[in-house]
């Protein structure tokens, strides 16, 4: 499973998107910014920026700290879909949202999933699993299971984030693995 931090392609981010200059945080800005315009860049109300690699197939895994922020969203999106106009009528598009502590699972068109959350989520873990068409999403700090989808993938699908929040910007973590070990008593 390929678990390095994602990287963030600021050709794809929003006017009102402040990229990190290493690429692995995005926070938003009432300001917007005076970019070159760009096809693969969002426009509109969906303040959301892509991962600069996209998948095709196997297994991957990145970590995202949400911190304080209130409002965001955290999941996959197809190259195919558009990011120009209203995304959240087409399909292409799986994520999980927080805003003002609620939390939801979406995958537009359909209707918005609601989310138990005992506790305000610091990290989401997000692993895909391309060829088997699961994306499941986690709480790392607590090993605690949020949502998954099913969905066969057809074509390559990028990291997707949306940050509406001026709190804390999302940060990309490495996954920290954990491994336990069993110690067996010698008789």
């Amino acid at each position: 499973m390929a678990s390095a931090p994602v990287t963030l392609d600021p050709k794809t981010a929003h006017l009102q998107l402040i990229v990190s200059e290493d690429l692995t945080s995005v926070r938003y800005s009432d300001e917007r910014q005076q970019l070159p315009d760009n096809p693969k860049r969002f426009e509109g109300q969906f303040v959301s920026v892509l991962g600069s690699e996209g998948f095709k197939s196997g297994t991957h895994c990145w970590d995202v700290e949400v911190g304080k922020n209130s409002l965001c969203c955290v999941g996959v999106m197809t190259e195919s879909l558009h990011r120009k106009g209203d995304i959240m009528s087409m399909s292409g598009l799986w994520y999980v949202w927080h805003s003002n502590g609620t939390y939801g699972a979406w995958s537009p068109p359909q209707p918005s999933t609601p989310l138990t959350v005992k506790q305000k989520l610091q990290r989401i873990r997000v692993e895909l699993d391309w060829d088997r068409g699961k994306l499941s999403f986690s709480d790392p700090d607590n090993n605690t299971h949020i949502h998954t989808f099913k969905h066969t993938f057809t074509e390559r699908v990028f990291p997707y984030f949306y940050v509406g929040c001026k709190l804390s910007p999302l940060r990309m973590l490495p996954v920290r693995a954990s491994v336990k070990v069993k110690q067996h008593s010698k008789r």
